[in-house]
């Protein structure tokens, strides 16, 4: 009877080593999945300022013509541009700010989608600020000032000449 618990008890532990391993070398792996992932989605991650200046020439040959948006869904906010458009050099450096206001009096929790055309912008579009990277809370009657930091990418296609960021928030539940 003893040998048969001892026997069971070195099966589990036998399953559960290998099972602790497997497990090490799927999180272990994780890491180039998510970046794969990333890349065939197009989702890309936030890119640091100083790594993008020393890696990325600013392409004055070429100037495109960026068309701002700014959408509400479900939020008593006025959301705008501060300008309506930019016209930038691939590879520079650009800021754009918006103006976000809530006009009711109670507090509202609202998070931006963007969306980008042409529909392969998102590829060449590195982002190294947004407002759409967390979610915003405005008080009653509070208006804020958002900024948008990127740049795009010098290897973006050449018929590209003019392109629309549009920003659209929608409301979020609070907890």
């Amino acid at each position: 009877m003893k040998q048969d618990v001892t026997k069971t008890n070195i099966d589990v532990l036998k399953k559960l080593l290998i099972f602790s391993v497997f497990m090490f070398g799927f999180g272990y792996a994780l890491v180039p999945l998510y970046k794969k992932f990333c890349e065939v989605t197009g989702i890309y991650e936030l890119e640091r300022p100083d790594s993008l200046a020393r890696n990325t020439e600013i392409d004055s040959t070429r100037v495109i013509d960026l068309l701002l948006d700014a959408n509400i869904r479900g939020l008593s906010w006025k959301f705008r541009p501060l300008q309506n458009s930019v016209q930038i050099h691939p590879g520079k450096l650009t800021e754009v700010m918006y103006e976000i206001s809530n006009e009711s009096d109670n507090l509202e929790v609202g998070q931006a989608i963007p969306s980008y055309t042409p529909k392969n912008l998102e590829r060449y579009l590195k982002k190294i600020e947004c407002f759409c990277f967390t979610k915003q809370e405005l008080q009653g009657k509070e208006v804020k000032q958002l900024s948008v930091r990127f740049l795009i990418d010098p290897e973006v296609p050449a018929d590209i000449h003019a392109a629309t960021i549009s920003y659209t928030f929608f409301k979020v539940k609070t907890d």
